[in-house]
């Protein structure tokens, strides 16, 4: 199915771009990414294999990203004011992207979807399970974190050559290719040119910088969920790359030690990303705590 878009949605009425995949018969499963990143940076392979497994796939953009809306008007994210404890500059938490999430279930006549979140996708879904259960069948959370500053911290002497993305276009696309190298797998080989092709995609559909600063903002502003964690009762899994450079594995271990049942799969090599190699290990595990959550184990 092309892409939509949902118009005046949840409680901060904003517009959502999205992509639905799959039968609209089968459980709905809803695909969170990362902060700055796109509805197009779930690999269109690993959305095909969940489809392949008995899913209705929908992907989107987060606010502040792709072609959902971005807030211009806000004031200016102060993200090193931020790691230090000031928030003034926070436009929102991660508890409105939860409810923009929700808006957008209420907008496709969903009651409830299985949830899978990356990186900051994970944190919303986590946020989403604590504010909204009664809207969320099953939680994935990917190469995420629970909130606590001691766990899941950037090891940042890995990353300091990264630095800014230029504005410019190809500038952008170098860049990005260069940075997935650096957060990447390494134990499984990097394609430069699904990785050019991917940063082109997304520098076309609406790269925001000051967005993605925006949503960082929004995470440290939003503190720690660990004991909030602790009361959820939703069939959970958790995946994390022994490799991530961005978000130590540290940060997989406390969230799956946090939820009461809930498995972690750790995968040795794999970083900050989301490899061909790695897909079908991941997707049989969501697709069987789907089924586990559906009652059809």
């Amino acid at each position: 199915m092309s892409e939509e878009k949902a118009l005046n949605v949840g409680p901060s009425a904003i517009d959502i771009a999205y992509e639905r995949l799959g039968d609209p018969k089968d459980p709905p499963l809803l695909l969170l990414m990362g902060g700055g990143a796109q509805l197009t940076d779930w690999p269109d392979g690993f959305c095909a294999a969940l489809v392949d497994h008995g899913l209705h796939v929908i992907r989107f953009d987060n606010r502040d990203s792709g072609r959902s809306t971005h807030l211009h008007d806000a004031p200016a994210p102060d993200l090193q004011a931020a790691l230090a404890g000031d928030f003034a500059s926070a436009s929102y938490t991660l508890s409105d992207m939860a409810a923009d999430t929700i808006g957008l279930l209420d907008t496709l006549g969903l009651d409830s979807a299985h949830l899978v979140g990356a990186s900051l996708g994970g944190m919303v879904a986590q946020t989403i399970a604590i504010e909204h259960p009664d809207r969320v069948r099953s939680l994935t959370s990917m190469m995420s974190t629970t909130g606590d500053r001691r766990v899941g911290q950037p090891r940042f002497a890995a990353l300091a050559g990264i630095g800014a993305p230029p504005p410019d276009r190809q500038g952008y696309i170098d860049w990005r290719v260069r940075a997935f190298r650096t957060i990447g797998s390494p134990a499984f080989p990097y394609d430069e040119a699904v990785a050019a092709e991917r940063a082109a995609r997304a520098y076309d559909r609406g790269h925001d910088l000051t967005g993605m600063l925006r949503q960082s903002v929004a995470t440290l502003a939003s503190g720690d969920r660990t004991p909030a964690l602790r009361s959820l009762r939703v069939p959970t899994l958790v995946v994390h790359g022994a490799d991530d450079v961005m978000c130590d594995p540290s940060g997989g271990h406390a969230t799956a030690a946090a939820v009461p049942g809930a498995e972690l799969l750790l995968i040795e090599g794999m970083g900050h990303n989301l490899p061909r190699e790695v897909w079908p290990a991941i997707t049989d595990r969501i697709a069987a705590l789907v089924r586990h959550a559906e009652g059809a184990d």
